[in-house]
C-alpha cells in the first residue's frame, strides 16, 4: 500500500509539473500576449505542426542563475519550447521562444535548449524552425547569455547548406539576436507585431536624432521592401505558419536528399497563352509572371522577396510535379534591368537552391545592368558579380529561356550557355546583342549619320539594319549559344523534358576548402 501511495504521489508530481510548464509565465501573461494579437509559443507549434506528432524535449529546464533576484523565479522550460515533429509527414526540429516567460530573453539554459536542436537536426538531417519571440538577452545573466547567442550562430553557420534553416520572426527580435535568422535561409515577419533591428529607436534618436518608431525602423514592411532582410511578410500569425508550411513542401530535408516530387498525370502541354504576352514593341513593358503562371504547374508559384528589387523575380513552383526555382527579369519594373539589389536577391536565391539540390529555370529579358553614380558608388560591380558567381558554381540543373532582350554583361550572367548552363532556348522575339539597336549605331554609324543630309533618317536605317542583323536569337543559335529557337507555346513542354533528361546530371567544382564569393 506504502508503494502504490508512493507512486502515486510522485505521479501527482508529474502530473503538477506538465501543467506548470504548459502555463508558461501565466495565465496573466498569456492573456496579455493574446491582446497583443499575438499567440504564444505553444499555440504557434501547435499550427505549424501534425497534429499529435510534437515531442516536447527538455520541458523541466530551469536556468542556473542566482543574481539579481533570478534565484527567486523559476519557470519550467525557461522560455523557449523545443522539440520535434512533422510537418506534412516530414519531420522538422522546431524551437519557440515563449514571450511570457521573461520576455523570451535568451539565458545560458535557453541557448542549450536550442543548441540542442540543432545539434539533433544536423544528425538526422531535418529542417530546423525557429519561432522567434524574445526581448533579446537576460541582462541578469551578463556574459553567459552572449555566448548562448555565439553558441547558436556557430551551429547557424556550420548547418548552412546543411540542413534548412528557416525563421519565422513572431515578435520583437533585436540586438545581437538578429544574426541568428540573418544567417539561416528564409525569415518570415509578421506585420504590426514583429521586428527586427540591431539598435532600437531610442538608441537611434539618441546618437542620430532621428525620430523613428519600432515599425518604420525594423517592422515587417520596411524590411520587405527596402532592406531585403526578411524574405516573407504575413498579415498575422496563422497566415505566417502557413507560409512556412508551403515553403517547406518545396524544398528536401537536406543537403543530400531530393526535392518533393508530386504525382503529375502528363497531358496536353501547349500553351497558347505563350504566343502573344511578349509584345511585338521591344521596349514595351509585359509581367513576367504571367509566362511563369503558363509554364508552371498551376498555382504552383511560391514567390520568395516579394516586395524587395521587384525588378527580378525569384520563388519556387512545380513543373510535371518536379520542385524547382525560377530566377526572372520583371520588364514591368525598371525594364527588368540588373541593379545592386536585384542582383544580391537573385544570387542568394540561386545559391540556396544550389545547396539542396532545386533545379534551375532562368527566364531572361533584360537591357543590362542599370547605370548611374549611384550604383557604381555603391559598388554594382562587385554585387553583379555576386549574381554571375552564383551560376557559375551551381552544379544543380541549369535552364533558360530568353524571351526578349538579352544585351551586354547582363546576357552572360543570367545564366548563359558560357557559365554552365545546361539547356538554353530563345523565343523568336529574343534579342542577343551587345546592346539596344538604337544605342549601337548611334557608335557605330556615328560619322556616317552625322554625314548624312538627313542624319535622323540616316539613324533610323542605321538602326534597323543593325536590328535585322544582331537583334534575333539565330545569330547566336548559329554558333550553339542558344540549343535551340522554339516556339513561346512550346516551352513547358520543352521544359519538362529538359528536366527530365538533366534528373541525373552529375557535377562538380574543384576540389578547394571554399571559394571567394565577392561580398
Amino acid at each position: 500500500m506504502e508503494s502504490t501511495t508512493g507512486t502515486t504521489r510522485k505521479t501527482d508530481i508529474l502530473n503538477r509539473k506538465n501543467a506548470e510548464a504548459l502555463l508558461g509565465g501565466g495565465k496573466e501573461r498569456i492573456e496579455s500576449q493574446h491582446k497583443k494579437g499575438k499567440l504564444t509559443a505553444r499555440e504557434r507549434l501547435e499550427l505549424l505542426l501534425d497534429e499529435g506528432s510534437f515531442e516536447e524535449i527538455g520541458k523541466f529546464v530551469m536556468h542556473r542563475s542566482k543574481d539579481f533576484g533570478l534565484d527567486k523565479e523559476h519557470y519550467l522550460g525557461d522560455g523557449v519550447v523545443t522539440g520535434y515533429g512533422t510537418v506534412g509527414g516530414r519531420l522538422v526540429y522546431v524551437f519557440a521562444q515563449d514571450f511570457t516567460v521573461f520576455g523570451g530573453s535568451l539565458s545560458e539554459t535557453h541557448a542549450e535548449k536550442i543548441c540542442k536542436m540543432m545539434d539533433l537536426a544536423m544528425k538526422n538531417g531535418a529542417p530546423i524552425i525557429g519561432l522567434n519571440d524574445s526581448g533579446g538577452a537576460r541582462i541578469q545573466e551578463g556574459v553567459l547569455s552572449l555566448a548562448g547567442y555565439a553558441d547558436i550562430f556557430y551551429r547557424n553557420t556550420l548547418a548552412s547548406g546543411v540542413i534548412p534553416q528557416i525563421s519565422a520572426i513572431m515578435g520583437p527580435c533585436a540586438g545581437g539576436a538578429v544574426y541568428s535568422p540573418a544567417i539561416t535561409d528564409f525569415i518570415m515577419m509578421v506585420e504590426q507585431t514583429s521586428y527586427m533591428f540591431v539598435t532600437g529607436p531610442n538608441v537611434v534618436k539618441t546618437v542620430t536624432h532621428e525620430d523613428v518608431t519600432s515599425e518604420e525602423l525594423g517592422g515587417a514592411m520596411t524590411h520587405a521592401t527596402k532592406s531585403g532582410v526578411t524574405h516573407f511578410v504575413a498579415a498575422n500569425e496563422v497566415q505566417c505558419i502557413e507560409y512556412l508550411k508551403q515553403l517547406l513542401s518545396y524544398i528536401p530535408q537536406n543537403c543530400e536528399d531530393e526535392p518533393p516530387m508530386l504525382p503529375y498525370e502528363s497531358g496536353d502541354e501547349k500553351r497558347p497563352g505563350l504566343n502573344t504576352i511578349v509584345p511585338d514593341n521591344a521596349n514595351q513593358p509585359y509581367d513576367m509572371r504571367e509566362i511563369i503562371e503558363e509554364l508552371t504547374d498551376e498555382g504552383s508559384f511560391f514567390e520568395v522577396h516579394k516586395y524587395f528589387a521587384e525588378n527580378i523575380v525569384v520563388g519556387f513552383a512545380r513543373l510535371a510535379g518536379r520542385s524547382i526555382g525560377i530566377v526572372a527579369n520583371q520588364p514591368a519594373v525598371l525594364a527588368g534591368v540588373l541593379d545592386i539589389n536585384a542582383s544580391q536577391k537573385a544570387a542568394r536565391f540561386v545559391r540556396f537552391c544550389d545547396s539542396f539540390n532545386i533545379p534551375l529555370l532562368v527566364l531572361e529579358d533584360v537591357p543590362g545592368f542599370l547605370p548611374g553614380t549611384d550604383q557604381e558608388w555603391n559598388a554594382i560591380i562587385t554585387n553583379g558579380a555576386k549574381l554571375l558567381y552564383a551560376f557559375c558554381e551551381a552544379t544543380v540543373p541549369r535552364v533558360t529561356v530568353i524571351t526578349r532582350k538579352a544585351y551586354g554583361g547582363a546576357y552572360d550572367v543570367m545564366n548563359s550557355k558560357h557559365i554552365g548552363a545546361d539547356m538554353n532556348y530563345a523565343w523568336p522575339s529574343a534579342e542577343i546583342a551587345v546592346m539596344g539597336a538604337s544605342g549601337a549605331a548611334e557608335i557605330i554609324f556615328k560619322r556616317e549619320i552625322a554625314q548624312a543630309e538627313d542624319p535622323q533618317a540616316k539613324l533610323q536605317e542605321k538602326i534597323q539594319e543593325y536590328t535585322d542583323k544582331f537583334a534575333n536569337p539565330f545569330r547566336a543559335a548559329h554558333r550553339g549559344y542558344i540549343d535551340e529557337v522554339i516556339y513561346p507555346e512550346q516551352t513547358r513542354e520543352k521544359l519538362i523534358r529538359a528536366f527530365k533528361m538533366l534528373e541525373n546530371k552529375a557535377a562538380s567544382l574543384p576540389r578547394k576548402k571554399h571559394g571567394n564569393i565577392p561580398l
